[in-house]
């Protein structure tokens, strides 16, 4: 795996694909500068040797070029970020960026517009990824959040650089800590999957029974587990049409000798409320017009316990509604026990959209191993796909 790190880009124009996806609020400014950040040290590197850098990203899903999705909104936030001035051209193609692209001196940023102005990037277009690889001597791709879309800038350029192309350091990170839990992860593993559906995460749990030892299953999801087991589960959660494929999952991991570990009690709620009436009972006798929304007491100390004997432990979902703060102590216990288990000496990698932000939430995105900034991407590495931008790097 080639990154930035092989190569020495004095003097040379490098196109970076990064994810500047980033959220804005009301006023267009940036809540929260985690990606822009996450792809400083490929471009820093790039500085460093004297190269220059024409960064290209997409921001939300525009359909008509409309202004709030325009990256000019974050030059600020990635100048101040870099600490160097990233100059802005309000295209992405055309002879406007042809000029500043042609202006653009060693050590200097530049920022290209929304490549999503033009349908002909999620369309995978070659004509228009030919014109976006005609700005730069080098492409490179650091945007793992996006490394699972076959777009013309993540992986149709790919092939307009033959030789001239890298990882950026964030992209090998993400797939060298991916294959720490895939391949290499020291024994026992762990995986815990939580969030609401079973049928998100079926193809994951699939392909990750070979290489775990334990599977804590949590969250919503857990509930289909409890039913089809024969259990009452209220009003909770649950897809009546994936119970046969959950005791699918059940046999499947005893013929591979992996523990599952289900929650035996839950965080009981007369309503889907923070204020709701709340109260504690086995999972599997909820009693109607009652619903589960956090694990309980008891799977809270039994889940901390598999996971302090864990070596290599991956987390993937919460298993509460921690979006209120009445529901969020699962989540947060659960947390905790991975934080410990990390700091004796276990690898932890936390990702998927709601476990980055419970651990952001609840300060533990410092303490755990890897946080992974690809939600989309990351799944579908778990579930053993080759990812479009991944593998057009190294054609």
């Amino acid at each position: 795996m080639k990154t930035v790190k092989d190569i020495n880009f004095e003097d040379k124009k490098v196109l970076i694909r990064v994810d500047f996806n980033v959220p804005l609020n009301d006023a267009l400014e940036v809540t929260d500068d985690t990606r822009i950040r996450a792809a400083k040290p490929t471009i820093i590197n790039i500085l460093e040797d004297e190269g220059s850098c024409i960064l290209m990203s997409h921001l939300g899903r525009p359909k008509n070029r409309e202004d709030e999705f325009s990256l000019r909104h974050i030059v600020k936030k990635a100048t101040e970020v870099l600490g160097v001035q990233v100059k802005f051209v309000d295209d992405c193609i055309g002879e406007t960026v042809d000029e500043a692209v042609a202006q653009l001196q060693p050590c200097e940023i530049l920022l290209l517009e929304n490549l999503r102005y033009y349908p002909e990037e999620k369309q995978g277009d070659r004509a228009f990824a030919e014109k976006l690889a005609a700005h730069g001597d080098y492409y490179v791709n650091d945007a793992f959040g996006t490394a699972h879309r076959a777009h013309a800038s993540t992986a149709v350029i790919a092939e307009f650089f033959p030789e001239n192309k890298c990882f950026g350091l964030l992209l090998a990170s993400e797939v060298e800590n991916l294959n720490r839990v895939l391949t290499t992860g020291e024994s026992p593993v762990t995986a815990i999957i939580g969030g609401a559906k079973v049928s998100s995460k079926i193809t994951v749990i699939e392909n990750i029974l070979d290489k775990i030892d334990h599977l804590i299953i949590g969250g919503g999801m857990a509930f289909t587990f409890v039913k089809a087991q024969g259990g009452a589960i209220g009003s909770s959660l649950v897809e009546e049409d994936k119970m046969d494929t959950a005791l699918e999952i059940l046999k499947l991991a005893e013929s591979k000798n992996v523990k599952v570990h289900l929650p035996t009690d839950s965080i009981i709620a007369d309503s889907f409320s923070n204020e709701a009436e709340t109260n504690i009972s086995p999972i599997n006798s909820i009693p109607d017009g009652w619903m589960g929304l956090d694990a309980g007491p008891e799977t809270n100390t039994a889940f901390a316990e598999v996971i302090s004997h864990s070596k290599t432990i991956l987390w993937n979902g919460p298993v509460g509604v921690f979006e209120m703060d009445n529901f969020a102590q699962g989540t947060i216990k659960l947390g905790l026990a991975i934080a410990e288990a990390t700091e004796n000496g276990a690898f932890s990698l936390v990702g998927g959209g709601d476990s980055v932000a419970a651990a952001k939430k609840f300060q533990l995105d410092d303490k755990v191993s890897y946080v992974s900034t690809g939600g989309g991407a990351m799944l579908e590495m778990l579930e053993g796909k080759t990812l479009p931008g991944i593998e057009a790097l190294l054609k």
